[in-house]
């Protein structure tokens, strides 16, 4: 069975686009989050680059949502996820990975076939999914956020080129998580990353929507 969707007033006034992606991003550079343990996550933080232990040959799934975020990860409780990291990565890198990206799953309409999705699947540098966004009690709402997977070269240029910067906001999780469970959702609100519209180029997002 289906959850049930969540909207809040302001979204059932203004309903959002259902693939959308929306961040935290600046002129030159956009956030996305990652949760790892701390072998992983506090040297990176510490050091502003990800340690050599971070397999670079391994897909990595990277998310402009804060909220799916701390949904993925269980505000930083899971096993192997207690780290949460905002990581700033350049804006043409992001603009990259999803320019050269594949769907996650092939779209009736939208690939000639099941044979040439696979195809492209198996040549992109990175993927796109689309996951129903979540509210501050993790519930999920009625249009998507996106998750954008890496691999190979798209994986390594995110590693060693893309990032800016890389911090630590375990202590905001636990922050906004305690006033949630407190039932202080407007405090709670207040202290989330300012995430808006990514003006993404047309072109980019066109063969990505499901």
């Amino acid at each position: 069975m289906e959850e049930p969707q969540h909207q809040g007033p302001e979204e059932q006034r203004h309903p959002r686009p259902r693939h959308e992606i929306r961040a935290l991003h600046t002129a030159s550079t956009v956030t996305v989050y990652q949760a790892y343990g701390p072998h992983i996550g506090r040297p990176a933080a510490r050091d502003g680059r990800f340690p050599a232990a971070w397999k670079r040959d391994r897909m990595t799934w990277i998310k402009p949502s804060f909220l799916w975020m701390m949904y993925r990860c269980g505000w930083g409780e899971k096993e192997g996820q207690e780290t949460v990291l905002a990581v700033e990565i350049t804006r043409e890198g992001f603009e990259w990975a999803l320019r050269n990206a594949c769907l996650s799953h092939y779209a009736h309409g939208l690939h000639p076939d099941q044979g040439s999705w696979k195809r492209q699947l198996r040549q992109a540098p990175s993927r796109v999914q689309w996951d129903p966004e979540r509210d501050l009690r993790l519930r999920p709402l009625p249009y998507r956020s996106l998750q954008l997977g890496l691999a190979g070269e798209a994986a390594r240029r995110y590693a060693d080129e893309w990032t800016v910067a890389i911090t630590d906001v375990t202590p905001l999780a636990q922050e906004i998580h305690a006033l949630v469970r407190k039932d202080e959702l407007e405090a709670a609100a207040a202290l989330l990353p300012e995430e808006r519209p990514f003006p993404a180029d047309e072109s980019l997002l066109a063969p990505l929507r499901a």
